[in-house]
């Protein structure tokens, strides 16, 4: 389907003359989440972004959909439970997107160590359990010392203990966003990037009746109208609320930032991920992911009130991270100059969520007494001598002090907050990507009584645990395989079977659409026909608009092929502009828009600095 410039102009015209049922500000994750299922469900809905889609945070993550095992640590099984059960709800319903990867926890003997050997075998025991992981292939293990650094001969030997291994799932994080978007244009939808609200509007009554937006990319400004305004725009939520002229706000959000580096994975050779304690006993435990040749890590967690469009990696970060990974490796010696690019994204943190932890806000400590009742009750269990209900029961009766250990009212995920302003405004912020497909079913239901109450007119609800996304048509089970047959296309039309895994990687069920054009198109100059069919694609139906759409948030060429970029994007800047008619003076600003990314990936400045 259509979902491109061309179309853009049609959309733009439609939320102007059209009174919807619900407009959507922001186009992240949490948006695009709420717009697939409210399209599916039937109800008028357009959806705004002020940037390109994903291009704030949900671009910029650690690229997992992370099952939070370190929550284990203070036994907090809710919150666990939750994640790994949608994480399985999201690899269903987007199956060529997060893959099965085991992570390997390397176990140390040292001072404010989050795991011993036996407590992670405790917690990856829970873990697989809550998750139901039960083929073999991917429950949980512990390996030795001599194993650990079997695989990893660069780990730091000294103290380390052994590790365990346990199942999560890396993710393409803009993909997924890209993805529902589609959808939910395609269900009817009406998406549009780079336009901006600029004031909130209010019918005679008082209450919220649409936006006054801009279109960015024209200048114009125009009233859009609906019954219901959400605001999704993560950590620009509290801005947004700012919009509203006749309510007083009180900031809820504690954005906070977090830094990725990317290496050669020469440089920095790990087998699969890793995911250790900092070492600096300041809590935070760091993720080391390889991924297409490169070995990326990460994540820093500082409080930020910059720009938030553009947060940048600092000196500091760098530093930081270079340190922690220097100290696990010490054979490899990374330095500034090794790093081939980067990304900084901030995380919308709720304040009251009273902790900075990204992944859920608990920060609590679980009682003495509490901890040595689940360590002697899981015992039992495994010599058969108790109950899965005796440790259940346990686990339910934990002492413990967390700065969030029940979901509070307006909470449809840990971490999240779903409101209504007494003017009608609906905000749903916080939360963390896995959640994302919960915290809009939240949202949905709150919805849909708001429409029936207020406008009398009735949405049958969805089942969007099932409720595939674009390219998502794929068997969940038998993922490799479906994504081989579809691959087979390419290949029989002449491609190779790595150019033609590329593309059924990127676009799932769709790659039959991108294969389509074989022999419609010629490879363009500077590009092979492979990267020629994907970006022709993407500018066709994924409303890619600038390089930078492409080579860094449609695909993730800027961040993980720093080595064939300089040549790739000389063929990518050039073909969009014969596509696009571009003026000389257009190209030269979109080329330099495109050097700035780079460079901004590349940590130039910092590099120049010495």
């Amino acid at each position: 389907m259509a979902f491109s410039l061309t179309t853009r102009k049609e959309i733009i015209d439609h939320l102007q003359s059209e009174t919807l049922d619900l407009l959507i500000i922001g186009g992240g994750i949490t948006g695009a989440g709420v717009a697939i299922q409210a399209s599916s469900t039937g109800i008028k809905s357009g959806l705004i972004e002020m940037q390109d889609f994903a291009e704030g945070t949900s671009s910029r993550s650690t690229k997992l959909v992370h099952g939070g095992i370190r929550y284990l640590k203070t036994f907090d099984v809710e919150v666990v439970s939750d994640t790994v059960k949608e994480r399985a709800i999201v690899q269903r319903i987007a199956p060529h997107i997060p893959r099965p990867d085991p992570m390997l926890l390397p176990i140390y003997d040292e001072a404010g160590a989050t795991f011993s050997l036996f407590s992670v075998k405790v917690a990856m025991d829970l873990y697989d359990r809550l998750a139901n992981v039960t083929d073999p292939k991917y429950t949980n293990y512990t390996i030795s010392k001599e194993e650990v650094l079997k695989r990893e001969p660069h780990l730091k030997a000294e103290n380390l203990l052994g590790g365990g291994v346990y199942l999560d799932y890396i993710n393409n994080d803009s993909r997924l966003v890209i993805e529902n978007i589609k959808k939910a244009q395609e269900n009817g939808g009406l998406m549009a990037s780079h336009v901006q609200a600029l004031k909130l509007l209010h019918a005679e009554d008082g209450k919220i009746n649409g936006v006054h937006a801009k279109d960015l990319l024209t200048d114009q400004e125009f009233d859009i109208h609906a019954r219901l305004v959400i605001n999704t725009a993560g950590p620009w939520s509290d801005l947004v609320r700012e919009l509203d002229d006749q309510e007083k706000i009180i900031p809820q959000m504690r954005p906070t930032k977090g830094v990725h580096l990317v290496v050669d994975g020469t440089r920095l050779p790990v087998p699969q991920p890793t995911y250790f304690d900092s070492g600096d006993q300041d809590g935070r435990m760091i993720f080391v992911i390889p991924r297409e040749d490169k070995t990326y890590f990460g994540t820093t967690d500082t409080d930020y009130q910059g720009d938030y469009a553009q947060p940048t990696v600092t000196k500091e970060d760098v530093d930081y991270l270079l340190a922690i990974v220097n100290k696990r490796y010490p054979m490899v010696n990374l330095k500034l100059a090794d790093i081939e690019a980067s990304w900084a994204g901030l995380r919308p943190l709720i304040a009251s969520n009273g902790s900075s932890d990204y992944n859920g806000g608990n920060s609590g400590k679980i009682a003495t007494k509490s901890f040595d009742q689940v360590i002697e009750v899981v015992n039992a269990y495994e010599n058969a001598k108790a109950t899965k209900e005796d440790v259940e029961k346990v686990l339910n009766d934990l002492e413990v002090t967390l700065s969030e250990s029940k979901l509070s009212p307006s909470s449809v995920s840990r971490g999240s907050s779903l409101a209504v302003a007494t003017d009608g405004l609906i905000t749903l912020a916080g939360g963390k990507l896995t959640d994302y497909r919960k915290m809009a079913a939240g949202a949905l239901a709150l919805i849909t009584k708001l429409l029936k109450d207020q406008e009398h007119e009735t949405f049958n609800p969805i089942d969007s645990k099932n409720l595939p996304v674009s390219g998502g048509d794929i068997d969940p089970e038998n993922v490799v395989a479906t994504l081989e047959f579809f691959a087979k296309q390419g290949i029989d039309g002449g491609l190779s079977k790595a150019e033609s895994m590329t593309i059924v990687n990127l676009y799932g069920s769709n790659a039959a659409r991108v294969f389509s054009r074989i022999g419609e198109l010629k490879a363009a100059p500077g590009l092979s026909l492979g990267e020629t069919l994907g970006l022709h694609y993407a500018l066709e139906e994924e409303m890619t608009l600038t390089p930078v759409d492409y080579l860094l948030r449609r695909t993730n060429h800027i961040l993980f092929h720093r080595d064939t970029l300089d040549d790739v994007k000389v063929g990518v800047s050039n073909e969009m502009a014969r596509y696009f008619n571009w003026s000389t003076a257009k190209k030269e600003r979109m080329i330099k828009q495109l050097d700035t990314a780079i460079a901004t990936s590349d940590l130039r400045d910092l590099k120049a600095e010495g």
